[in-house]
């Protein structure tokens, strides 16, 4: 029971900060080039986790596969073009995750060419299991993050899109926003009939039915 506790651990750590921790400095390197310095300023734009990790959100990832990192300030004034560029600002995080996904489907089946009576298959066996994590949590974090639903970055792109009336009154949701995505995610189907099939449909698609069946869900 430890053995497998800390298995799971060893796999999904790894792949699980560096989701989390690229998603954040995408934010804060964006609002930077848009004229932000703030993220910056603070030493925020750093892969370093421990500059970013939240240890609520870091625990979450460990027992339920799902976390999250500080926030990344950004003063929206600051921007150039506020309206527009927060827009951009606000997609980088879900778009980084993406990329990432990707990079991971390509190195999972790089691994998977490799015949099993290689002498280095033991060290292959486990990155197999983390890049195949990192399909999965970064699909989850990139389309959970586009929810429409302000603080969520769906929620500031949508803001930047709508008319300044329309805006303003999505941006009044914000101070309730987390209780909405709470009781939205654990408390109705909306994961199980939203965001669970999109993220089964382009896990396969990146890493195949097989391989998914046969890496990502034997360590959730």
């Amino acid at each position: 029971m430890i053995e497998n506790i800390l298995f799971k651990l060893s796999i999904m750590l790894v792949p699980g900060l560096l989701a989390i921790t690229c998603h954040e400095v995408s934010h804060g390197y964006v609002a930077w080039r848009y004229g932000d310095p703030t993220a910056k300023m603070l030493g925020r734009l750093t892969l370093n986790p421990l500059k970013h990790i939240d240890i609520l959100g870091t625990l979450m990832l460990v027992i339920v596969g799902i976390g999250w990192a500080k926030p990344v300030p950004v003063v929206i004034e600051n921007l150039r073009n506020p309206k527009k560029d927060m827009i951009w600002v606000s997609i980088a995080g879900p778009v980084t995750n993406i990329l990432l996904a990707l990079a991971s489907a390509l190195l999972l089946r790089a691994v998977l060419l490799v015949p099993p009576d290689v002498g280095i298959s033991f060290v292959l066996r486990p990155v197999s299991y983390m890049a195949a994590f990192s399909v999965y949590i970064n699909l989850l974090l990139a389309f959970f993050n586009m929810i429409p639903i302000p603080p969520l970055d769906g929620g500031r792109v949508l803001m930047g899109l709508l008319p300044y009336r329309q805006a303003t009154s999505l941006s009044r949701l914000e101070p309730y926003g987390m209780i909405i995505i709470i009781l939205l995610v654990f408390f109705t189907p909306f994961f199980s009939i939203v965001l669970r099939p999109l993220i089964d449909y382009f896990s396969h698609l990146l890493i195949g039915t097989q391989t998914l069946s046969s890496h990502t869900f034997r360590i959730m």
